[in-house]
């Protein structure tokens, strides 16, 4: 790939991961616009491992604790919030690491289309305005209840839909149970530990499978700028959810969703 391609494609990766506007959609629709080559698995599992080692060095504090908490209530059976929260997006990875082993052919073929992102952008995305709008907002992410991991968990399978935006389903689905939107973004990126690691993971098997001639360069780069950029939308996104909520972001992806649906029906 060219230097252009992969740098933009790096930055929309570390923005969109955790903005709920969905990075799968993303990443199919702009080398469809442009006309760029596809950027095959070498990049993706890159990007993916820049935007995992961001939101890691974010929250290494919680990580840590909640990594010490786990070790002590499974070795000594001693429980803390730590240990429940660390629990809480085990169980809750649960879902779509299932969802992705049984449909990962099918969302890797017949879901790419511009027409399933458009209606999963829109759709999805009034799903999330509801959830924003109705939501008790009362607690944090050290209450979740097992009702609460299940149905964020659910919630993030079908992410695999691309379109959905894993960060935007599984904020929604805490906003739902009762999370104020900084617990609900918080746990929606703890639970993205994991998933991103399945993610990679699963990639980079593929990439095992059926190896790329690797440029080191640009692969490198990707990285790098997927990860800054990411951290740095953590950052940011944590300061203003609370006070703008997410109407900015669905409004973009009805904006989106019917540009792509007058494009392309």
């Amino acid at each position: 790939m060219l230097l252009l391609p992969v740098l933009f494609l790096a930055v929309l990766q570390g923005l969109t991961e955790f903005l709920p506007i969905s990075s799968a959609a993303h990443l199919i629709l702009v080398p469809h616009v442009f006309g760029w080559e596809d950027q095959g698995l070498t990049f993706d599992v890159a990007v993916h491992a820049g935007t995992l080692v961001a939101v890691m060095a974010y929250f290494r504090r919680e990580l840590t604790a909640m990594t010490t908490g786990w070790v002590a209530s499974v070795v000594r059976g001693e429980h803390s919030r730590d240990s429940r929260l660390a629990w809480a997006v085990l169980w809750g990875t649960v879902p779509v690491g299932l969802a992705g082993l049984a449909f990962a052919g099918i969302v890797a073929t017949e879901l790419r289309s511009p027409l399933v992102i458009a209606y999963a952008t829109i759709g999805f995305g009034i799903l999330i305005w509801l959830a924003d709008a109705l939501g008790k907002r009362a607690r944090d992410e050290y209450t979740l209840t097992w009702r609460d991991i299940l149905v964020v968990g659910v919630a993030q399978a079908l992410a695999l839909i691309p379109g959905t935006s894993r960060s935007g389903i599984t904020i929604a689905a805490g906003l739902a149970m009762g999370l104020t939107r900084s617990g609900a973004a918080r746990f929606s990126f703890l639970l993205s530990v994991p998933a991103l690691a399945l993610a990679g993971g699963y990639e980079s098997w593929l990439l095992v499978m059926d190896p790329e001639r690797v440029n080191w360069g640009p692969t490198i780069l990707a990285t790098v700028v997927a990860g800054v950029v990411a951290y740095s939308t953590i950052h940011v996104f944590l300061r203003l959810v609370e006070r703008i909520g997410l109407a900015p972001f669905v409004i973009y992806r009805i904006i989106l969703g019917l540009v792509l649906l007058w494009v392309f029906l």
